[in-house]
């Protein structure tokens, strides 16, 4: 760990004790997003453009930086840790890698500032893990494009200001139509379905964002048709958040069973005195330790943009795994107050289920890793 990177990681540690702590539980009870002061309480802390270029406002650091942020804020508070996982993993990347000068202009200060946020719309109600099977359709009018279609699943859907949605740029078929057009939250036609009632996430919002005659510049589109790859490629930059995310999960379950098992007597001695226990607590370790060797692995790749995506989906597939079995032990560990609110492990098993399918499933990971391993694809539809 560099200089650079352990002294982020205090910081985020600390305003995430201080600030987000007492606020976490609250916050996954009612169902609440993060309050958009506190939003921009981390943009004047810089921690929404880490890895974004200086010249928007950003820090312009390696994107292992944001990692750790996000890492730490996750430990405690996910709907805080989710803001910085937009602004440095999420569709904000797109732009920055994909965008025209001008589109980085217009949107990225706004994001690191915490101003504004921006959503990534690509699931809909038959296309989940088949992204290309989706249907919603741009059609060009002089220089606008007119949207139809509903997407489904969407993170921050309602609370996003702006809405990266991958859509239909043409009639090629599959993913050779498929292209991007950022989408103004109040342009007329962009409704938003009832907020899901989800085992987790709770204080992350997720709604279908229904797009009926939506009328947008043709000077918002990102990616064109046929554009598709392009938008995977960088979607591996959302998988490193999303792995950081387990792995904040699963950290925090282990840590707080280490204190547990210390303090914790049955038959009068501490739990941690049973072999036992201390069988299942390796186990944790050894879980979690696995799953950030892999994840450090894969962010070492993007230090020159990009991560390699076969080294990405293996750290999201372990991670995403790992941080339900880890979470899970956690609980049998805590006993009855495991299974309680009090203690806090299941709030943590309840949204590491949530981060292994959000971002492609561990299922498909697999095909995936496969696929890149051999350096070939393979049709799921035959």
């Amino acid at each position: 760990m560099t200089d650079d990177i352990r002294e982020i990681r205090q910081l985020a540690a600390q305003v995430a004790a201080e600030v987000y702590a007492p606020m976490a539980a609250e916050l996954d009870a009612e169902r609440r997003p993060l309050p958009v002061e506190e939003r921009r309480r981390l943009g004047e802390l810089g921690f929404l453009g880490i890895a974004l270029p200086e010249e928007f406002g950003g820090s312009g650091a390696p994107i292992a930086h944001a990692l750790a942020v996000i890492e730490e804020l996750g430990k405690v508070c996910r709907p805080a840790a989710f803001q910085v996982f937009e602004s440095n993993t999420g569709p904000a990347q797109v732009i920055n890698h994909l965008g025209t000068d001008e589109q980085r202009r217009r949107w990225l200060p706004d994001i690191v500032a915490g101003e504004r946020t921006m959503a990534v719309a690509i699931s809909e109600p038959d296309a989940g893990s088949a992204a290309t099977d989706m249907r919603t359709a741009a059609k060009p009018v002089d220089d606008t494009y007119v949207i139809n279609g509903t997407k489904r699943w969407i993170s921050n859907g309602g609370e996003a200001d702006l809405y990266l949605v991958y859509t239909r740029l043409s009639d090629a078929p599959g993913s050779k139509g498929i292209g991007a057009i950022v989408v103004e939250k109040g342009t007329p036609g962009l409704s938003f379905g009832p907020q899901e009632k989800l085992m987790g996430f709770r204080g992350i919002p997720s709604a279908d964002v229904i797009l009926e005659d939506v009328v947008a510049p043709a000077a918002d589109v990102v990616v064109p048709a046929g554009g598709f790859g392009k938008l995977f490629g960088v979607f591996s930059i959302e998988r490193l958040g999303n792995s950081t995310m387990s792995l904040a999960v699963a950290q925090a379950a282990l840590d707080r069973t280490i204190a547990y098992v210390q303090e914790r007597e049955q038959f009068g001695k501490p739990l941690v005195e049973f072999q036992s226990v201390q069988t299942v607590l390796a186990d944790m370790v050894l879980q979690v330790e696995g799953a950030r060797a892999l994840l450090e692995k894969a962010a070492d790749t993007a230090r020159a943009g990009l991560p390699d995506p076969l080294r990405v989906s293996l750290a999201k597939c372990t991670a995403n795994e790992m941080a339900k079995r880890v979470t899970d032990l956690g609980m049998q560990l805590h006993g009855g107050n495991g299974y309680t609110e009090e203690y806090g492990l299941e709030r943590l098993h309840r949204d590491a289920h949530g981060w292994a399918i959000a971002g492609g499933t561990p299922a498909m990971q697999r095909t995936r890793i496969v696929s890149e391993l051999l350096g070939r694809r393979f049709d799921q539809r035959r």
